[in-house]
């Protein structure tokens, strides 16, 4: 392991003895950061080795309190924010240090994965020399590692004295219970900042995510005439419920798809004589015959979008096709909201063009903005419309939300040092 670390920190080294547009202090810091990654890694293996579900609350605090010591071995303020009993979720992880100098930094990360306590455990695991997996590895342990590991660089050359810097890991990224009440505090305090930087899964080495869709709930439920199948069609009988739920999702694709930036997708369906179905958990049960035309049907969807205008004008044609009911059948949708939109703004755009001159003057090469479309919700879309924001800084691989998961370990130490220069840059 030591001499596979240090293989790449060398690597590294060698990469930028190349760059011509670096100060001196911006080489101490790529240095300090080559110095300290073999404690990076050993950090990136032990959280990642932690069960953190969103619903597994012991888990999640499991992984603050690791972030909780080592934040507070590197000057700042550590709290742990409880969400009200009624969120059904832990709570957030926040690291602070208040100053008077250069632009205030809020930095985004969170503590849960999509891997609760009843999936098999995956942990940190090397598959070669340039790869590892783990649950969670990418999404996003990797980037709040990257985060702690820039702003340790930062605080040992005595960089971050007189700055103002907020970390906020959220406990409930990938499953959020009630989002008013769980990002009430997140939405104030990045409120009294200058930038936002979120430390997602990067989409390549090549690109900053300036914008993010946002993400919304629906569910649609049908009814109609229970009786003997040989009578469907009739008009005494009708279609029933499960032919009315897939004529509506039928027209939704048909009148819908191919809208630039929007998508809406059926993830689950019951339907037959009687069912029954489990918001919290998403369990559904269904009792029906073949021979019995369907009385009740019931789908859970999403809606992703870019800009609140999108959002309300795809409803507002989803209930047009929803009120066009068969004979003997009925129809309601219930549209929840979620996460809102990133929209791509000059700021961010600007943000993006300091990342890629930085990038040049590495000698790392051209980082252009992501296409808005690419990205779904995150965490950053909620303070997106009170400062100037960029995501995807975090690590870099593939096969997030799912077993094997990877880490791309060659680039991990590259993208460590660029974050760290970029936020020295931006706190200047």
């Amino acid at each position: 392991m030591k001499k596979l670390i240090l293989s790449f920190a060398l690597m590294g080294f060698y990469c930028f003895g190349f760059a011509q547009k670096l100060t001196k202090t911006e080489e101490k810091l790529i240095a300090k950061v080559e110095k300290n990654y073999q404690e990076t890694v050993a950090l990136l293996e032990e959280v990642t080795n932690i069960n953190s579900g969103s619903l597994n609350a012991e888990g999640v605090q499991a992984v603050a309190k690791v972030f909780e010591r080592e934040f507070q071995k590197i000057g700042f303020e550590t709290e742990w924010f409880k969400l009200p009993a009624a969120v059904k979720r832990s709570g957030h992880f926040i690291a602070t240090r208040k100053g008077t100098k250069g632009k205030k930094i809020f930095i985004i990360g969170h503590l849960d994965t999509v891997f609760e306590k009843d999936m098999p455990f995956s942990p940190f695991t090397y598959i070669n020399d340039s790869t590892a997996t783990g649950q969670g590895v990418n999404d996003m342990k990797g980037g709040d590692v990257m985060a702690f590991a820039s702003l340790k660089a930062l605080h040992d050359l005595g960089l971050l004295e007189d700055r103002t810097v907020t970390v906020y890991f959220t406990g409930d990224e990938e499953s959020s219970g009630d989002e008013e009440l769980s990002r009430q505090d997140f939405i104030a305090r990045a409120k009294e900042h200058d930038v936002a930087l979120a430390f997602e899964t990067t989409q390549s080495f090549g690109i900053a995510t300036v914008a993010r869709r946002g993400s919304s709930g629906w569910t649609l439920k049908t009814t109609g005439r229970q009786s003997h199948s040989s009578g469907v069609f009739r008009e005494s009988v009708g279609y029933g419920a499960i032919y009315e739920a897939a004529r509506i999702l039928t027209e939704f694709r048909e009148e819908l798809a191919g809208e630039q930036y929007l998508t809406f997708n059926p993830g689950q369906i019951i339907g037959g004589s009687d069912i029954s179905y489990d918001s919290e958990t998403g369990k559904g049960e269904a009792l029906g015959k073949t021979n019995i035309v369907a009385r009740e049907a019931l789908v859970t969807g999403d809606l992703r979008f870019l800009g609140e205008e999108q959002k309300e004008a795809a409803r507002k044609k989803m209930q047009v096709i929803v009120d066009r009911n068969l004979n003997q059948t009925d129809a309601e949708i219930i549209f929840e909201d979620g996460l809102p939109s990133m929209i791509p703004t000059e700021g961010n755009y600007a943000l993006g063009e300091q990342l890629n001159q930085l990038s040049q003057d590495m000698g790392l090469g051209e980082v252009k903005p992501g296409d808005p479309g690419s990205r779904g919700a995150g965490d950053i879309s909620f303070v997106a419309e009170y400062l100037d924001c960029l995501d995807g800084l975090g690590a870099s691989g593939s096969g997030a939300h799912a077993p094997g998961e990877t880490i791309n370990m060659k680039e991990y130490p590259e993208l460590i040092k660029r974050s760290t220069l970029f936020l020295y840059r931006l706190t200047r």
